[in-house]
Formats: structure tokens, sequence, C-alpha cells
């Protein structure tokens, strides 16, 4: 590992000292976490400052951890201008990735949620659980026979759609947190600019190359953000949005290591 440079040190640093006042002083994720942009709580300015709060110390200390890695030795040939221009690029691409897949999906509740208060019947609930709310479909599954059995009772036509609509409402109030998506971005440009270095990693016997550790990862990534992964709790289309931004600014700046010395 290289010494770490300026700007590497700052950003940690700052990531470190963030982290200390929204654990330990007062929360900043209700005001600087990215929301989900159709929630009323969205601001713009929350694509860069979601950088900078993570959700436990394991998560800031991986990601501090991938900065220190993979930062010093990017920093050393782009220079600390360039080295954090990459750095924000790829931290609001992951999170502009993320926002517009949330976007998408959270639309889709939405109208689902809007065709079910008009017409709100037992099929219409197992249909929106089974197709929006997946987790929820089990545990409400007495419920849901018991509307089946009494499917004009108000009582459980009511419950329905606060149901349908509670789930909406939780959907849009999940914020994003973190440095991933620029970690990932750092990760992507050291295995385009170095691909043939071998890595030594935590629980493989054997040196794997950049290209191949990079590659494997992303796939791993866009599998687990198709699958929808909630129960990992892992904002996978981030990730890939940080891989996918840093991989459209090294094709501009150029990917030769020459380009940068």
């Amino acid at each position: 590992m290289l010494a770490i440079t300026p700007t590497v040190r700052n950003l940690l640093i700052l990531n470190i000292l963030f982290y200390f006042i929204d654990s330990s002083v007062f929360s900043l994720k209700g005001e600087f976490a990215l929301m989900p942009v159709m929630s009323p709580e969205f601001h713009i300015f929350q694509f860069v400052t979601y950088m900078f709060l993570h959700g436990g110390i394991g998560h800031l200390f991986s990601n501090m951890f991938g900065l220190i890695m993979f930062g010093p030795l990017l920093e050393r040939i782009w220079g600390p201008k360039r080295f954090l221009i990459f750095y924000f690029v790829t931290g609001i691409g992951a999170g502009l990735l993320f926002s517009g897949i949330g976007l998408y999906e959270n639309w889709q509740v939405a109208n689902a949620v809007e065709l079910f208060t008009q017409s709100p019947t037992p099929d219409g609930l197992a249909d929106f659980l089974s197709k929006h709310a997946e987790p929820l479909y089990e545990p409400n599954l007495d419920f849901l026979n018991s509307f089946e059995g009494n499917p004009t009772n108000s009582v459980y036509i009511q419950q329905s759609i606060k149901l349908v609509q509670g789930f909406y409402a939780w959907s849009i109030s999940i914020p994003m947190v973190g440095a991933s998506g620029a970690i990932f971005g750092i990760l992507m440009a050291f295995g385009l600019l170095f691909p043939n270095t071998e890595l030594f990693l935590l629980f493989v016997p054997f040196p794997i190359k950049a290209k191949y550790f990079v590659a494997f990862y992303g796939l791993f990534e866009l599998y687990s953000g198709i699958q929808n992964a909630q129960s990992d709790n892992v904002a996978h289309f981030a990730h890939i949005g940080g891989m996918l931004f840093a991989y459209i600014l090294l094709r501009y700046w150029g990917t030769q290591k020459s380009n940068f010395y």
C-alpha cells in the first residue's frame, strides 16, 4: 500500500468526522442522506452529501479501506484535482443511477397503489403484494385469507388500503448513504489502468488479477441488483453506477496510463 496522498487523507478525515458527528453529536441522515426522488424530503444537494455519511462503523471501515488501498496510486498518477473530480463524478453518478432506478420502481408502486385503492379486492391485494411488496406477503397471509373470505367487509377493505399505502410511504422514505459508489469507481479505474496487477484478497488462497476481480465484482453487483436483493440492505445499483461512470470518465480521459503521467 502506498503512503496516503493529500486528497485521500482529506477525504478520509472528512468521512470519519461526519461519521462521528452523525453517530455521537446529532443525526445528519435526516437532511443529508440521499432520499428517493419521490420523497418530500429529497433535495438535489443530497447527491453530494450522502457520500460522507455511513450506516455503521463496518460500512465506514470497508469504504475507507478501499479508499486508502487503491486511491493513493490513482492520485499520484492523475494529481489531486483530477482525482477529486473523479471521486465526485463517480459518487454523484452512483447516486443518479440508483435514484433513477428507484424512481422507476416507486412510480410503478405509486400507480399500483392508485389502481388498488380504486378497486380494493383480495385478488388485487395478493397481486400487489406478490409484485411490489413480496416481503409483506407471508406476514399478511392470514389477513389476506380473511379478506378473501369477506371481500365486502369495510374493515378489511380499509386495512388493505392502509397496507398498500403504508408500503408506498415506506418505500419512498429509505435513504441511501455511503461512499461506496465512489469507491467502486476507484476500483474500476484501478482495474482498467492496472489490469494485470495481482491482488491478494482475504479468504482467497491465491492471487487474482485486478481485471478479473473487477469483472467478477461488477457482474456480482449487477446480478444482485437485478435480483433486487433488499434483504442484504446494499445499494447494488449505486455500486454499478460508480463503476459505470468511472468507465465513461476514463474513456473520455483516455485509459492509457501514459496519458496520466
